[in-house]
This record gives C-alpha cells, sequence and structure tokens, in this order.
C-alpha cells in the first residue's frame, strides 16, 4: 500500500514497517519519475498534491492563483527531478520547491506593485455573520493580510521556519520578517475580537 491512510481504510496500523514500506515506495516512486515514468509520478503526485495546495493557498489570497501555482509546482518537479539528491526527504525537497515558486511568483513585477504594498489599508469584515455559532474563518482572515505580512505570518507561524530563514527567502533583514510578523498578529488579533 502507498500511504497510512490507505493503510487505516484497509484497516491496518501505522507499523514503523508499514513506515518504512511507504518511504521505501516513494523512493522507487522518485527513482521511477526521474527516469521518466509518468505513473510514478503520478503517484508523487496523488500523495503530496493536497499538502502542496495548502501551503500554497496559505501564502497566496485567492483560491484560483492556488491552483495555477500548485499546478507549476508539480511541473517544475517534472522538469528538475533529475536535480533531486536524496539529501533530504522528497517531501522536504518538494515544500521547499513550492515555497520558492511562490516567493519568486510574487516578485514578478506584474504582480510586485499590488501584492507588496503593504501600505494599503486593510479592510476587516466579519467573513460570516456576527452570531455566537460562526465559527472564525482562518483562511479568509489570512487573505486579508497584506501579502507582506501574510508571507512571513505562514511561514513562521504556520511552517514554523526560523526569523533567519525566512528573511534569506524573501531577501530582507530579520527585524523586516519580525515586524511584519508582529503586524500580522496584531491584525488577525483584530479580526477575532469583532
Amino acid at each position: 500500500m502507498a500511504t497510512a491512510a490507505r493503510w487505516l481504510e484497509a484497516g491496518l496500523a501505522p507499523t514503523p514497517d508499514n513506515l518504512l514500506a511507504q518511504a521505501d515506495s516513494e523512493r522507487a516512486d522518485v527513482a521511477l519519475a526521474a527516469a521518466g515514468d509518468q505513473g510514478a509520478f503520478e503517484r508523487l503526485y496523488r500523495l503530496h498534491a493536497a499538502r502542496v495546495h495548502s501551503l500554497v493557498r496559505r501564502m497566496v489570497a485567492s483560491e484560483g492563483d492556488a491552483d495555477e501555482l500548485t499546478q507549476d509546482v508539480f511541473v517544475r518537479v517534472w522538469q528538475r527531478l533529475s536535480s533531486y539528491r536524496g539529501d533530504a526527504a522528497f517531501g522536504t525537497w518538494l515544500h521547499r520547491l513550492a515555497v520558492n515558486l511562490v516567493i519568486n511568483w510574487q516578485r514578478s513585477a506584474t504582480r510586485s506593485r499590488r501584492l507588496f504594498s503593504d501600505d494599503a489599508e486593510v479592510e476587516l469584515t466579519p467573513a460570516r455573520s456576527r452570531s455566537p455559532e460562526s465559527v472564525m474563518d482562518l483562511e479568509n482572515a489570512l487573505g486579508m493580510l497584506p501579502a507582506g505580512a501574510r508571507r512571513v505570518f505562514v511561514l513562521h507561524d504556520v511552517e514554523g521556519f526560523r526569523h533567519e530563514e525566512i528573511a534569506g527567502m524573501l531577501g530582507v533583514t530579520t527585524g523586516t520578517t519580525k515586524a511584519q510578523l508582529h503586524r500580522a498578529r496584531m491584525l488577525m488579533r483584530g479580526h477575532l475580537e469583532r
């Protein structure tokens, strides 16, 4: 079986042996896909697409852009799979490739004025009526953050990168990442208190 979820559906507990078999299967699929096996690449896609889409969706404001960028990530994976050395887990390499692709997309000249304008006012409006049973929509709140603050918030608080790593990825100082994170948290808090 290819994933722990399938083992659970089949009534099998994910044991260390099963997890090792999954890792071996993934390594085999990576090697086969790097040699041009489209079936192996499809298995890798099915295994990682949801996680990549979730990451990309948290980093960009629109679902349409997230869908397009997720496709771009896997096109890039297909193109660069032969450069994967295996020093890190495939999922780690894929995650890093996705983050870099999104950052580069956000830096593109056609989007830079719109996405990097942190001076723009942010209108915080509830996604739903203010009733006790309504639930905070985190994705909507993230979408309301200015792009710079959203990027740093996702990379730091969601993905767990350190300020030094984020600064290196974005080409800014650690002070800038700390300020952006503080700004993002304050805007999120303001939205939650409404």
